[in-house]
């Protein structure tokens, strides 16, 4: 290969890297062309897997201060080159391993960090984004089912108030007026207590008239 398309696949791995949220390396020794091609098509939109040459992407992933390939850069190695749900992508990459042994995974890289072989199998048992947010949209419409409950339940609650106030008051009017009404005690005393005020100026005025009689 000449040096110009070195660097221009180089750069193009690299680009690869760069616009991938996470990279899981491959061996496909013993893979045929139309088992290449089902493996492709069983990763869909979310991933890129290109059969690649270790010295070059070994170049193009330091490049992109990717440092952890270098040991595994070894024998016919591919790239699935994720760029939706890592987690569905790393699921179809499983499914496709147990069903076609050749294909080994051997590690790989998720938003800088490294991952071996078993890391890459624990994200694939992890629920798809699409699950997640199924979930998500469930749980939303539940609480919005519960909302609608309440708000539909006021109505009926300040009727049965109002209901009950209206019966209370029919038996007691005063309870319009804002309290129970002027106490019988209360209005008994506010009715005597001019008579004994008299009473007691009567009494005031006899000792002084009778003090002035002897003078």
């Amino acid at each position: 290969m000449a040096r110009a398309d070195k660097q221009a696949a180089v750069a193009e791995i690299a680009d690869e890297f760069s616009a991938s949220v996470g990279a899981v390396l491959t061996e496909y020794r013993g893979l045929t062309v139309k088992e290449l091609k089902d493996l492709r098509r069983s990763l869909g939109a979310n991933a890129d897997y290109a059969v690649v040459k270790n010295t070059l992407a070994k170049i193009a992933a330091k490049n992109v201060g990717i440092e952890s390939f270098d040991d595994l850069l070894t024998g016919p190695t591919a790239i699935a080159f994720i760029k939706g749900d890592v987690v569905e992508a790393a699921k179809g990459l499983r499914d496709f391993a147990k069903a076609n042994p050749n294909l080994v995974i051997k590690g790989g890289v998720y938003e800088g960090k490294h991952l071996d072989a078993s890391e890459v199998a624990k994200l694939a048992d992890l629920e798809s984004r699409e699950v997640l947010l199924a979930k998500l949209a469930g749980a939303m419409t539940a609480s919005l089912s519960q909302a609608l409950y309440v708000f539909n339940a006021l109505p009926s609650k300040a009727a049965q108030l109002a209901a009950a106030l209206q019966e209370k008051a029919a038996n007691d009017p005063t309870i319009l007026a804002g309290g129970a009404g002027t106490p019988a005690a209360a209005e008994e005393a506010a009715t005597e207590a001019p008579a004994e005020v008299e009473a007691t100026e009567t009494e005031a005025q006899a000792p002084a008239e009778e003090t002035t009689t002897e003078a």
